[in-house]
């Protein structure tokens, strides 16, 4: 994720809230986000996750990135859903294999505006377009909707379209950059974030046996997640229900937006080994220096100039800490059994050891060799355990 020379200012201000602000996140980032009530912290968070548009300047995310986000106020994340248990609430949120939460940000939903562009007709070009002497053609055509199926070629991505009035078969895909120069680069976040959702659920069916077990992880109990409405819980029981359906989808990089809020200090220490031991990136904004300081070596300082009330950012830390880190072997932990829809346990057959070159010659020759005495060979897949 990154920004480069973002600046935005709130409606009822006159003078922007924050100004020319660049920062990069990675699955390497451990980034501590700090500076005094009112600076801009939150804001720019915002900016970052899509939540606001900036007035100026560019926000991008790599299309395939899962990014959960905490905000500072957690609760609002739960507050339309108070009568569901937190069980109920993460399999409403996940259904379908869609984040309803990631859906609604001001950088996914179309204006009125937006919406009136994209149903104007448009000039398309395209090799399945010919007229009756096999000649290609320019059609004005209005587009329908973005299917949601997405494909790469030469290193471009095109996204399926169905037209107004026209049959599936009629469909066709279109590069990004075609459809963004007409206003459909919001409907391209949307089919991107969907796409990326539907990735990281693969492993795990949304049972309410797999949740059960998930909210257990995040330290609540089975009785308050799948017995007790959410209306009823602490509030400390509600920052993890959030935290918990943040994390479902198994995402690349975390924000906490002040993670410490109605945390008592046993889960405050679950949590931070949690962050130690997370395998992508992690960006939280705290005023719990103890907490921050201890996990992240990389800083951003957010000033307030007070005579013209306009924040910039400062960012600090060792230069080359992002890079020893990628040097670091990592390694990811084998899922080794999880629930199906009927409530059956099943073993999850662990991922194949891809081979380096000299171990690939080696399994060559020791082929040829039981080949040669007559030995039936094993199925492939079990040679990378092997």
């Amino acid at each position: 994720m990154k920004m480069d020379n973002v600046t935005y200012t709130y409606p009822i201000n006159d003078v922007p809230t924050v100004a020319d602000v660049t920062v990069r996140v990675s699955l390497a980032s451990r980034v501590a986000c700090v500076g005094p009530n009112g600076a801009g912290k939150s804001t720019m968070i915002k900016l970052l996750t899509g939540e606001i548009e900036p007035e100026v300047g560019d926000v991008w995310k790599h299309p395939n990135a899962r990014v959960a986000y905490v905000a500072q106020h957690a609760f609002h994340h739960i507050e339309k859903h108070l009568n569901k248990t937190a069980n109920e609430y993460i399999r409403w949120r996940y259904n379908g294999g869609d984040d309803k939460e990631a859906l609604v940000k001001d950088t996914m939903v179309l204006t009125e505006e937006e919406e009136a562009r994209i149903r104007k007709p448009i000039a398309i070009k395209h090799p399945e377009f010919k007229d009756k002497n096999d000649n290609p053609i320019e059609m004005k055509l209005v587009i329908e909707k973005l299917t949601g199926i997405r494909r790469e070629s030469k290193k471009v991505k095109e996204y399926e379209v169905k037209f107004h009035g026209r049959s599936d078969d009629m469909n066709i895909f279109l590069n990004e950059m075609f459809l963004e120069k007409n206003g459909f680069e919001k409907l391209i976040k949307n089919v991107d974030e969907k796409i990326a959702a539907r990735a990281g659920l693969y492993q795990r069916p949304l049972t309410q046996a797999n949740v059960e077990k998930h909210l257990e992880d995040v330290g609540l109990d089975k009785e308050f997640g799948t017995h007790y409405r959410m209306k009823s819980l602490s509030g400390g029981q509600k920052v993890k229900v959030v935290i918990a359906a943040s994390m479902w989808n198994q995402p690349h990089i975390l924000i906490l937006d002040e993670p410490t809020n109605y945390l008592d200090r046993e889960s405050l220490g679950a949590l931070a080994g949690a962050i130690r031991e997370f395998e992508g990136g992690v960006v939280m904004i705290t005023h719990n220096n103890q907490f921050c300081s201890a996990l992240c070596p990389e800083t951003w300082v957010m000033e307030k100039n007070m005579e013209t009330g306009i924040a910039r950012l400062d960012c600090q830390g060792d230069a080359a800490w992002m890079e020893n880190v990628m040097k670091e072997k990592v390694e990811f932990k084998q899922v080794e059994e999880t629930v199906d829809a009927l409530g059956n346990t099943v073993k999850v057959k662990a991922a194949a050891k891809k081979l380096n070159k000299k171990e690939e010659r080696k399994l060559a020759k020791l082929k040829a060799a039981r080949k040669k005495a007559g030995i039936e060979e094993e199925d492939d897949d079990d040679w990378g355990e092997q």
